[in-house]
């Protein structure tokens, strides 16, 4: 966990929680901007798979990740409950797609363990620890550093061919 993440981690916080698959996770509630259902987005040539294309949210063009697909899991189905999460991270404005969201949920300091270490197999940097409340666990992502990833750089140049 970086220096960032455990000064999070020591004070504890609210996270909004959202499922991809079977699978729990949070977000810092301080960073979400909107939760708004999935719309259409206009696809940009040549990006990753996991950035779905941009949207024009209110004369801003924000750049639209699949979840699922960045972090590596099993396709995403589009349905009725597929949600996208506006973020704002450092002054940019970015969504995510996720299955479904769930609620609010406060979490103390001690609720909050740190990530495990799985060894060179699992690549561990986006998540900033493990949520325990009652017998539920939420993945607790890093989204500054998901977002921040050497290949994020192409939303950028998506937003200046979209302007």
């Amino acid at each position: 966990m970086n220096d960032k993440n455990q000064a999070h981690a020591d004070t504890g916080g609210e996270f909004l929680s959202f499922t991809l698959g079977d699978e729990h996770y949070g977000v810092d509630i301080l960073k979400v901007q909107e939760i708004r259902g999935y719309d259409a987005v206009t696809r940009v040539p040549d990006a990753p798979d996991y950035i779905k294309g941009v949207i024009n949210l209110r004369g801003t063009i924000v750049p639209v990740i699949d979840l699922r697909l960045k972090l590596r899991l099993e396709n995403a189905r589009y349905d009725a409950f597929t949600v996208m999460i506006v973020l704002n991270v450092e002054d940019r404005v970015v969504g995510i797609v996720v299955d479904s969201v769930s609620d609010v949920i406060p979490l103390a300091a001690e609720q909050i363990r740190p990530t495990p270490e799985f060894g060179a197999a699992v690549d561990t940097r986006f998540i900033s620890g493990i949520g325990t409340q009652d017998d539920r666990m939420l993945i607790l992502l890093d989204i500054e550093t998901l977002l921040d990833s050497a290949d994020m750089g192409q939303p950028v140049v998506a937003e200046e061919a979209a302007a």
